[in-house]
């Protein structure tokens, strides 16, 4: 049966899905990558907002409203400026493009309706914004970040998803049957953009929610490095099949940074839990402490 499989070629075609999902005049439209990271950002929302998630982090319904917007500005401002320095040191050769490019295309360096974040950026990004914020209402990061990450790796796989919708990111070109031929790309290649998104709902979803529910042993702030460590694990495996940029020594630039993300989690929850366990306390809710954020 296995041998049938094998011979019987390309098992999928590309299917060609609109990359805009709602088209409203002319060019102008709502893209699935933009609905990606509207869903992702709702998905945290909804999270933070609940009453049990209110409990553990302190945070009133109206400061997880802000807290998603200096979060997201800050994916958006770091993740754009992270995909435009790798993509001017990506080789032409490999789909990179020169300053001089984006001198002539001004209006390309802002384009992220169409694509175009780095995930690395995004999330040192994300991550200050949130911290800004939070530091600024008083409360712990590290019980914020552990509730804000528990649906990140849903939201990872739908911005993925939306990368293979945009035939952005093909994989390394294979004679495997789920080998691919992408638009516009030589070859056929593994969907790549697709194992990354399968490996954060199979691996670090479930992952980031078995540390949430064990709080008797996990110290503040283990999901969120959980979380860190467990896409470092995915990222540098799908790295193996992604279409290389940057390769230093047998690895990618991104595997390096994903590598160190694994060491840095496992080294971080390791830390944490030489720390005493926090006393059961009531969260303490400063008064009004949304009320100066929103004037920022």
């Amino acid at each position: 049966m296995l041998a049938v499989l094998l011979d019987a070629g390309h098992w999928f075609s590309y299917p060609h899905i609109d990359p805009v999902a709602i088209h409203i005049h002319g060019d102008f439209g709502i893209r699935w990558y933009g609905l990606s990271y509207v869903i992702g950002a709702l998905l945290v929302y909804l999270q933070l907002q609940s009453k049990s998630s209110r409990a553990r982090t302190g945070l009133t319904v109206e400061q997880a409203q802000e807290f998603i917007v200096y979060t997201m500005i800050g994916i958006i401002i770091g993740g754009r400026l992270f995909f435009l320095v790798a993509d001017m040191l990506t080789p032409l050769s490999a789909g990179g493009h020169s300053l001089d490019y984006y001198l002539a295309n001004p209006l390309q360096i802002i384009a992220i309706w169409t694509g175009g974040m780095a995930f690395h950026g995004g999330l040192i990004g994300g991550i200050a914004g949130a911290a800004i914020y939070v530091n600024h209402i008083k409360l712990s990061i590290w019980k914020v970040l552990d509730e804000a990450v528990l649906w990140l790796p849903v939201a990872i796989f739908l911005t993925r998803c939306t990368n293979f919708i945009n035939d952005e990111l093909p994989g390394r070109v294979t004679g495997s049957p789920i080998g691919i031929l992408f638009p516009g790309v030589p070859g056929y290649r593994y969907p790549s953009q697709l194992f990354e998104g399968i490996g954060m709902v199979l691996v670090v979803l479930p992952l980031v929610w078995f540390i949430r529910s064990r709080p008797d042993f996990f110290r503040p702030g283990a999901v969120f490095w959980s979380f860190i460590a467990g896409y470092g694990l995915v990222r540098t495996i799908v790295e193996f099949y992604r279409e290389p940029g940057i390769i230093l020594f047998g690895l990618t630039g991104a595997q390096y940074l994903t590598i160190a993300m694994v060491i840095l989690g496992v080294v971080m929850i390791w830390l944490g839990q030489q720390q005493p366990m926090p006393t059961a306390a009531a969260v303490k809710k400063p008064a009004a402490a949304g009320k100066p954020a929103s004037k920022a």
